[in-house]
């Protein structure tokens, strides 16, 4: 396969309502796009990455210019034939978190339009099959928001079917409680809460919560001290009295980042996300660490995903059977607008299998990644 030219997109998603966490106000998301054009355009492959500020440090701007950079290099696979040379490609990139967005999306494009000259699923050019799996199942998101609207949103989760719940919480111990307790309303004892603070707690707020995860059997606590916070050691501590599971995710970023939390050994599980993590090869590096140190880990996904997201995220799914808990395919609820010509859902309980087709088995709506692009694409680079 030749590659002969490669578009990056800046798009900007927006959401069918408000859905809030700590660290953002959300009514739409900012996300990248890479459009890989091969074989005189009969082979187009698409990536997708969410930079995220907060996150990695990253924004719409610096991860296109960022990928710029990348195209820009030698060993850039200009001619595609396998995997191999993808894995080559991006192991020669920059490790940094502050490039995980960019990597992820560049990547994402490369293998969606391997597979598809090769007329075959994404998942083929990855599979692992100690651990494949046909079927996930979801869990659902609760975001910041009054109890009457968390109460709506819970009882439309519990019609689907599923009994998995990450709960959003901010920095007011008092609205938290009454976000615990409308879901519990709801459900009652019939679900599994985890709590996701987006690391805005300080240590002394983070204890006085600690009642609160207790009575309402909160089982996870993501990230509550913000990345490096060095109390993060004794709230570590408190939890495993309170028999509650740490787990890292701001705090997880890169492999360096996941090293240091197996040596220091106060979380208990990590949050694998594809663009957080800079893709599939880098993703897959960290779940192998966590594996062999015995440490869980979940697959989750980013406020905002596209369908091409969404499809990619499913097929890291599919290749953890032992992941604790899968979070992602949210497109369909939360978009009001797509980049994909379907959406990636998911069926009562949650319950998802392999998307069909080459590729990553989607298809992008060129009118509508037009219409969120403002109709430009950032930048065209063509083989030299």
């Amino acid at each position: 396969m030749l590659i002969d030219q490669v578009n990056l997109y800046q798009v900007t998603l927006p959401f069918a309502q408000n859905f809030s966490h700590s660290r953002k106000k959300a009514v739409s998301a900012e996300n990248i796009l890479v459009e890989v054009l091969a074989d005189q355009g009969e082979i187009r492959g698409y990536g997708e990455g969410a930079p995220r500020p907060y996150v990695t440090g990253e924004t719409q701007n610096i991860a296109t210019k960022n990928i710029q950079i990348f195209l820009k290099k030698e060993d850039f696979p200009w001619r595609l034939d396998d995997v191999a040379q993808i894995w080559d490609y991006i192991d020669h990139l920059p490790n940094e978190k502050y490039y995980n967005a960019a990597v992820c999306a560049l990547e994402m494009s490369l293998l969606d339009a391997l597979a598809s000259s090769l007329d075959k699923p994404v998942i083929d050019c990855l599979t692992t099959d100690e651990f494949l799996c046909s079927r996930i199942y979801y869990g659902a998101a609760v975001p910041l928001s009054d109890g009457k609207r968390i109460v709506e949103i819970c009882k439309l989760i519990k019609r689907l079917g599923i009994d998995k719940l990450r709960i959003k919480m901010g920095t007011d111990l008092k609205e938290n409680r009454n976000t615990v307790y409308s879901v519990r309303s709801v459900f009652g004892d019939e679900c599994d809460l985890r709590a996701d603070i987006n690391g805005v707690w300080s240590y002394e707020l983070a204890l006085e919560h600690l009642p609160l995860v207790e009575e309402y059997r909160i089982k996870i606590i993501e990230q509550p001290l913000a990345p490096l916070d060095p109390d993060i050691a004794h709230f570590a501590n408190a939890l495993r009295e309170n028999k509650t599971i740490l787990m890292a995710d701001e705090s997880a970023c890169s492999l360096d980042d996941v090293e240091m939390i197996v040596r220091e050994g106060y979380y208990g599980m990590v949050n694998v996300r594809l663009s957080k993590c800079g893709g599939f090869r880098r993703s897959l590096k960290i779940i192998d660490l966590l594996r062999n140190s015995g440490i869980l880990f979940q697959i989750g996904c980013q406020l905002g995903e596209s369908g091409i997201l969404s499809s990619a995220g499913r097929t890291l799914g599919l290749l953890c059977s032992d992941a604790q808990y899968y979070d992602g395919s949210y497109d369909a609820l939360l978009l009001s607008d797509n980049l994909t010509q379907e959406n990636v859902g998911f069926g009562p309980g949650g319950e998802a299998g392999p998307i069909c087709g080459p590729g990553l088995g989607i298809k992008v709506c060129g009118k509508n990644l037009k219409r969120l692009s403002d109709n430009t694409a950032i930048l065209s680079i063509r083989k030299p």
